[in-house]
């Protein structure tokens, strides 16, 4: 997945530093034959004073929502009009926290697909997008989404950000999860997986 330019959007070092991290990782392998559905979800980074932000969202309380309450990335399932799965990730981004990726961003890239590992999450295959955006872009958050926060890559890769989630399971009891812990939100599953593979790059 090649950087794709948006005429008129600046493109800050530590964007090219991202888009070069992604483009020269090994080939990525190919995608497991899954029936199940797919989604993709957007890292949106933008420049700040502390250098590139990340945006979280914490989703609503919403009933018969697997993923109520948790805190994630911008995105959702494709849907046949999406021309590709890079165009969900934009979709869902404009609809969740009014950010125009394609209007006002950049294509920086692509990680590794995803899928829940535990058989009492729904099956579903998510892929990442990372776009650049420019510095004071505001996020508003739209009746799916609680709170949307822009957090220092730096913050998220402090060690005192390492945590675990304590998740009480029926018929198993209490489990432990790897996650990430910044003001008040609690990065675990598989938002932990996809935000540490992007946090391991090698941005220099």
């Amino acid at each position: 997945m090649e950087a794709q330019d948006t005429p008129h959007v600046p493109h800050p070092p530590e964007f090219a530093a991202v888009a070069r991290a992604l483009a020269t990782r090994p080939p990525p392998e190919p995608l497991p034959e899954l029936a199940v559905p797919r989604a993709a979800v957007a890292l949106l980074l933008r420049p700040g004073g502390e250098g590139l932000e990340l945006l979280l969202i914490r989703r609503a309380e919403r009933e018969g929502d697997p993923w109520s309450g948790h805190v994630a990335l911008p995105g959702g399932r494709e849907q046949p009009e999406d021309p590709a799965p890079e165009d969900t990730a934009a979709r869902e981004t404009r609809e969740e926290v009014g950010i125009d990726v394609h209007a006002g961003g950049r294509l920086l890239g692509a990680l590794e697909p995803v899928w829940p590992r535990s058989a009492r999450a729904p099956n579903i295959l998510v892929r990442p997008f990372v776009f650049g955006v420019p510095a004071g872009t505001r996020a508003v958050p739209n009746e799916e989404v609680d709170a949307a926060v822009w957090v220092p890559l730096a913050e998220l890769r402090a060690p005192g950000a390492v945590t675990e989630h304590l998740l009480e399971m029926e018929g198993i009891g209490a489990m432990r999860f790897p996650a990430l812990g910044t003001r008040g939100y609690v990065v675990w599953g598989l938002t932990h997986r996809i935000v540490s593979e992007f946090l391991a790059l090698p941005l220099e």
